[in-house]
């Protein structure tokens, strides 16, 4: 029904040579690569042998289908005791001598025998340029906020990794991906960097004023797009083949507004263009006549962090070809960072029903992308602009009207009122909430001379919805599956993109709601934090301070995000917001609403997502 591009950059893409040296693989400009040489390129980095022990392989197949651990992502994590050619000729031996039918216990004793615990390519490290009295503290006034604001700015010292040397001396005995400077991690099970998370970390990082960790968390991520032509979805090998929402543009303009530094955005312009257009050139297809991006992936097998739960997702289906394919539509939504939710479920009727066997991301256009590639496109502008370069400017102005052009066509829904994906196979919008549906309001996506009439419309959008109902924040969509990007978790990201993309509306309304919505989050998460201490990865909608679930892993503490996220809103709001009262008012306001919402899911699961349409 369509056809993927499968050139990569016309600028960036052409591998000199692959010196295997603190992985610092060299690429000139001028050429094209197809995408799956992009991946190739980071397993001949690491040596191809490494990546037969983390990426594929009968290795891999036979510790993760033993089940070990009860998270699988633990065992591709841990260090190599040995080289990986010597690990896998004796793992051959080790299955020759037990007739390719290892024990349990067989295969716990050869593990334990060549690998170490997870988290030996860290040493301690404290930011040396954490501080204890940022400047934003200043900006809250009230003495218990003004306290957690100070915890939180604590917790950045306990997500702090620094990588050891061996790491860089011998690159193959990891799975980690060497990077020069350290960098805060979300937290948890994540002990690595993930792309789009880095954003709301870095952000926290600028209102901390820890300045040096976030340039240096930035250029990592600039080295990364050099060495490898784009940026994994996290910072290991088997991660390959597979990127995130791209922020990177993004973060670069974080740092300059923050630092008022032009000449940083300058010296990362040709890797910010290389990264627009290696999504452009290797992520879009043709919907309505338009170039539009979608989220997919270019490697093949089961995801090794999750490979045994991949091969049971897998077991309905009868070929290896349709197997691969539930391999690449679960790597694809992982891509979307929203893995998993029923966002990507297309069922035989054209709905979001059904489960993870009916994941058909690679055949939905996300609106999201889409605007965060017009927001790309329009700051590379605004740089070029700074540099003096005229044309290079108004190029970048020409592509972000485009995609402007695509989002309107593809996306705009008039009887919605706001943004949908669009649904390929079926050729039809889907009318289902995902906080997403709003992001080309936090892109500027959208025209600013219409503001008035697009905030009525998106208003009446939110308010048929319900969606000011939640104590616990917007859920991130009405649909009650389990999936963790489903009914009734909440996401700091989305909360985010909801409220500052309301304020970029400017009307009073839609300024007024994201007011409260702001304040509404850091006071539930608060609550949260009080009762708890602990930042969450999600939260629950149903109720005030309560924390997610669901989806393949407990909920995870930390959290990168979520304090990055709640650093700028005590920022923003700490003048105003006062604990006193406010938090007690909104529970009770608000029992009776979610007793019922949860009685009425646990009745009728996700009949409740459909009742509310």
């Amino acid at each position: 029904m369509f056809a993927l591009k499968s050139v990569v950059s016309t600028r960036f893409m052409s591998l000199g040579a692959l010196v295997i040296l603190n992985l610092c693989v060299r690429v000139s400009f001028g050429h094209t690569i197809p995408s799956n040489a992009i991946q190739k390129r980071l397993y001949e980095a690491v040596g191809p042998e490494t990546c037969q022990i983390y990426c594929h392989g009968p290795l891999l197949h036979t510790v993760q289908m033993a089940q070990l651990y009860q998270d699988s992502k633990t065992f591709v994590d841990m260090k190599l005791k040995n080289r990986p050619e010597k690990t896998m000729e004796e793992f051959n031996a080790f299955m020759l001598k037990y007739n390719d039918t290892p024990t349990e216990a067989e295969i716990r004793d050869f593990v334990d025998t060549h690998f170490e615990e997870r988290g030996k390519e860290f040493e301690t490290w404290v930011p040396n340029d954490w501080k204890e009295n940022p400047e934003f503290l200043n900006a809250i006034n009230d003495p218990d906020l003004k306290q957690w604001g100070s915890d939180l700015n604590g917790i950045w010292k306990e997500l702090g990794r620094k990588m050891i040397e061996d790491v860089h001396k011998n690159p193959e005995y990891y799975s980690i991906i060497p990077v020069d400077n350290p960098v805060i991690v979300p937290g948890g099970r994540f002990i690595e960097f993930y792309y789009w998370d880095s954003y709301w970390i870095i952000r926290g990082l600028l209102y901390s004023e820890m300045y040096d960790t976030a340039r240096g968390m930035i250029e990592n991520f600039l080295s990364i797009v050099q060495r490898f032509g784009y940026i994994p979805n996290g910072g290991r090998v088997y991660y390959s083949g597979r990127s995130q929402p791209p922020f990177l543009t993004a973060m670069v303009k974080a740092y300059v507004d923050f630092k008022k530094d032009y000449s940083f955005a300058l010296e990362a312009l040709d890797t910010l263009e290389h990264e627009f257009e290696y999504w452009m050139n290797n992520h879009t297809v043709q919907a309505k006549g338009y170039d539009v991006a979608i989220y997919t992936d270019a490697s093949t097998g089961p995801r090794p962090e999750s490979y045994r739960e991949d091969i049971k997702t897998s077991e309905d289906f009868r070929t290896d070809e349709d197997k691969e394919q539930i391999y690449t539509e679960l790597k694809a939504g992982a891509e979307s960072g929203m893995d998993f939710s029923s966002r990507w479920f297309v069922d035989e009727n054209g709905t979001n029903d059904g489960g993870l066997k009916n994941l058909k991301t690679r055949s939905i256009v996300p609106v999201d992308l889409n605007a965060l590639l017009y927001m790309n496109a329009k700051i590379i502008a605004e740089f070029h602009d700074k540099a003096g370069n005229t044309a290079k400017s108004a190029e970048y102005e020409a592509k972000a009207a485009r995609i402007l052009e695509a989002i309107q066509a593809v996306h705009w829904n008039e009887e919605a009122g706001v943004w949908l994906d669009y649904d390929m196979i079926n050729q039809k919008p889907r009318n289902y909430f995902v906080p997403t549906n709003l992001s080309p309001l936090y892109t500027g996506a959208f025209n600013k001379s219409d503001s008035e009439r697009i905030s009525a419309s998106v208003l009446k959008y939110i308010d048929d919805l319900k969606l000011d109902s939640y104590p616990g924040g917007v859920p991130n969509t009405l649909a009650h599956t389990g999936e963790q990007w489903d009914f009734p978790n909440v996401w700091p990201p989305m909360q985010y993109i909801l409220i500052r993309g309301l304020e970029n509306l400017g009307t009073p309304e839609a300024k007024k709601l994201s007011e409260r919505w702001g304040h509404r989050w850091v006071k539930s998460n608060f609550e949260a934090y009080k009762q708890t201490q602990t930042m969450f990865e999600k939260y629950d909608a149903l109720r005030f301070g309560g924390h997610g679930g669901g989806g393949e892993y407990d909920v995870q503490k930390g959290f990168g995000w979520s304090n990055g996220v709640i650093i700028e809103f005590l920022t923003k709001y700490g003048g105003d917001l006062s604990l006193s009262n406010s938090a007690v008012s909104t529970v009770s306001k608000n029992t009776v609403f979610s007793l019922t919402v949860a009685l009425l899911i646990s009745v009728f699961g996700t009949m409740l997502g459909r009742s509310l349409w």
